[in-house]
C-alpha cells in the first residue's frame, strides 16, 4: 500500500526533487520511517486528484491479483445518472445523492451520508471546473460486493471549496465494497475526467446514453485489469 519517493517519482515520471516538493510544499501526505518518506496509495490519489495533477492508474494496482475489476462504466450503470438533483449546500445535495443509491440492506444511509461528509470536513473532494468527486476515506463493503458510482447533476451551482473556486455542478459519487476497487476505479475516473471533450459533454449536460458511449470510449485508452 505503501510507495517510496524514489517508486513514485519513476512511475509518475518526475524527479525525487519533484515528489519532496509535494511532500513539503503542496501537502502530500507522507510518513516518515528511518529518514525516509513513505506515502499511501489511497492518500496520493487523493491529494492528486484535489491537485489537478494525473498519476498513471496503474500506481494504484495494490498487488498481483488476476480478478477482473469493474470499469467506470459499469459500476456508473449500477449507480445511475441523475439530473436536477435539488439542494443549496454540501449537506443537502449529497443527502439527496444517498437517497438515490442502491445500497445493501445492512448499509445504513444516515451512516453512509455522515461518513461521506466526514471525509468532505477533512478536506473538499472537488475535482476542479465545477465537478466533485465525493466518497469515503475507507470503502464500504457491501454484501453484494459490487462497486457503484452516481453521476448527479446539480439543480443550483454549490460551494464546496474547490481549490479553483469554482462551485460544483457535478457529482460523481463512489461506494465500493474493498480497498482495491476504491483506488481501481477513482483513479480511472479521474484519468476519464482530464478528457476535456468529456468535461464539455459533463457540462453541458448530454444525455444518459451519450455519456456512457463517451465513457466506454475513454475507457478503451485505459489498460484493463
Amino acid at each position: 500500500m505503501f510507495l517510496k519517493v524514489s517508486e513514485l517519482a519513476k512511475s509518475a515520471s518526475v524527479s525525487e526533487k519533484t515528489v519532496l516538493f509535494w511532500i513539503k510544499d503542496m501537502g502530500l501526505p507522507a510518513h516518515k520511517q528511518d529518514d525516509r518518506y513513505l506515502i499511501n496509495r489511497v492518500d496520493l490519489l487523493e491529494w492528486a486528484t484535489s491537485h489537478d495533477i494525473t498519476i498513471p492508474p496503474e500506481l494504484y494496482v495494490v498487488n498481483n491479483e488476476t480478478n477482473r475489476l469493474a470499469t467506470v462504466s459499469e459500476a456508473l450503470q449500477q449507480g445511475g445518472i441523475f439530473y436536477e438533483l435539488p439542494g443549496d449546500t454540501p449537506e443537502s445535495a449529497l443527502r439527496e445523492v444517498v437517497s438515490r443509491l442502491h445500497l445493501p440492506p445492512s448499509l445504513d444511509p444516515e451512516f453512509l451520508l455522515q461518513t461521506i461528509l466526514a471525509r468532505e470536513a477533512l478536506g473538499s473532494t472537488a475535482f476542479g471546473n465545477g465537478i466533485a468527486i465525493p466518497h469515503v476515506r475507507n470503502p464500504i463493503v457491501g454484501q453484494t460486493g459490487e462497486s457503484a458510482i452516481s453521476l448527479c447533476f446539480l439543480k443550483n451551482p454549490i460551494d464546496f471549496d474547490a481549490v479553483d473556486g469554482q462551485p460544483v455542478t457535478i457529482l460523481f459519487t463512489l461506494v465500493t465494497p474493498n480497498v482495491k476497487e476504491h483506488l481501481h476505479l477513482l483513479a480511472k475516473l479521474a484519468f476519464l475526467l482530464h478528457d476535456q471533450p468529456f468535461q464539455e459533454l459533463l457540462h453541458r449536460p448530454g444525455g444518459e446514453d451519450e455519456i456512457m458511449t463517451a465513457i466506454r470510449t475513454l475507457e478503451e485508452a485505459i489498460p484493463r485489469r
